[in-house]
């Protein structure tokens, strides 16, 4: 659906790396034209990468206003996931040249941003293509991001698996300890114990 209420101007917000045991987590916040469509864009999970980076420009092109948050893993350890999830979206709320008179968020939970109506829609980045956009900004710029550091320690497999909890992932952690990136508040080792940080 392109909104919720036609002729209102809304905006799309979705996160992505929350599940992430490395790396900050993203959101963003799109408003797109009335009357746009895009027969690709659609939840940026079941896009391939190359289409999702096909999609980002013209997204950011025929957009209204778009923008991104993000929250990085030390202030994710201090505030939680939950929190830093909805304070990315915050942010990337925040930065938008065009202000919403409604918020689209994915998912079932939100803290209200102050003097703007929402909804939450879960599955959302698969119903409403402002939140599917949101979804593609947030995802691919941080794979951007998870793609630069991981230059920086490339043990961790981060270019394959983008901070997320896999099996090489977690061995890597295991083997090597952890770096400035991980989210020490998480379970890293997938077994009840926190690693520990070599730097």
């Amino acid at each position: 659906m392109p909104y919720l209420v036609e002729g209102r101007v809304e905006a799309g917000c979705d996160e992505a790396g929350r599940g992430c045991l490395a790396g900050p987590v993203y959101a963003a916040a799109v408003i797109l034209p009335p009357g746009f469509s895009n027969p690709l864009l659609n939840d940026s999970k079941q896009l391939t990468e190359k289409q999702r980076y096909e999609l980002r420009p013209i997204i950011e092109q025929e957009a209204v206003a778009w923008a991104v948050g993000i929250v990085d893993n030390v202030e994710i350890d201090r505030i939680n996931i939950l929190k830093a999830s909805f304070t990315a979206m915050h942010r990337a709320i925040d930065q938008l040249k065009v202000r919403p008179e409604h918020l689209l968020i994915d998912g079932n939970r939100f803290i209200p941003y102050p003097g703007i109506s929402h909804t939450t829609i879960v599955k959302g980045d698969g119903k409403m293509m402002s939140i599917a956009a949101a979804s593609i900004l947030a995802k691919t710029y941080r794979d951007d991001f998870m793609n630069r550091i991981a230059d920086e320690y490339p043990q961790y497999d981060w270019r394959e698996n983008k901070g997320y909890p896999t099996a090489k992932h977690r061995a890597a952690i295991k083997q090597y300890g952890t770096t400035p990136y991980h989210r020490m508040s998480f379970n890293l080792l997938g077994d009840g114990q926190l690693s520990f940080d070599f730097m």
